[in-house]
């Protein structure tokens, strides 16, 4: 993609969520048209589909969660895993994170992290790879919706229980089909305002919750 930037620009407002109205964030006012776009430049250049364009419950939860206990994340080196458009990572540089780091396989959704975090003045890191498999150097790994589907949740499930043998990962969910039924302890809750064009609901309401550690074997 030459100008993902100029991309996201053409194709977003710069809008606040109803949750977390202290950030603003490049969103799709519409979802049609933004999903065609994408999916046109899919077809030509191999583009994800949009889902950095819209602010998720899972982000939204975890980006009020630490605006109202910064102490849970200050000085504390933070990622944001499958950031999408990057509100927990630009929440967590807010409330005064030692560090920052995003990642996304999207390269439009890492350059929408960028764009968002310039917008509020945060500091964050950009990881444009999967990171899945990297040692671990963060303190607090956030994970926003990420067990929507069975492949991602598979791929992505046995590293973080790595991870959570030497970091605090949380897992914001809003009830997903493939979220795991163990090693999980719940410490806060949100209702999220949604769109029905996005979700089946008006509301989703959002646990976030520790990830138990385990020697899973490396794959």
């Amino acid at each position: 993609m030459s100008d993902p930037a100029a991309f996201i620009r053409a194709h977003t407002t710069p809008a606040r969520t109803a949750l977390v109205p202290e950030l603003t964030l490049h969103l799709a006012t519409e979802i049609t048209p933004i999903w065609q776009a994408s999916e046109a430049w899919l077809a030509a250049k191999g583009v994800a589909p949009p889902f950095w364009a819209f602010a998720w419950p899972g982000g939204q939860a975890l980006a009020r969660h630490i605006l109202d206990h910064p102490a849970q994340v200050a000085g504390r080196r933070v990622l944001d895993f499958a950031a999408g458009c990057g509100l927990a990572a630009i929440a967590a540089a807010r409330a005064g994170a030692a560090r920052v780091e995003a990642a996304e396989i999207d390269l439009l959704a890492a350059a929408a992290i960028a764009l968002n975090a310039a917008a509020n003045g945060a500091t964050v890191g950009v990881l444009a790879r999967d990171v899945v498999g990297e040692a671990c150097r963060w303190d607090v790994i956030l994970c926003g919706d990420i067990c929507y589907e069975a492949p991602m949740t598979r791929h992505v499930l046995p590293w973080l229980r790595r991870m959570a043998q030497g970091a605090d990962v949380w897992i914001a969910d809003p009830g997903r089909a493939y979220l795991p039924g163990d090693g999980l302890a719940p410490f806060a809750y949100h209702t999220v305002p949604t769109t029905t064009e996005l979700e089946d609901r008006t509301t989703r309401k959002v646990t976030i919750a520790r990830l138990a550690g385990a020697a899973v074997p490396a794959p």
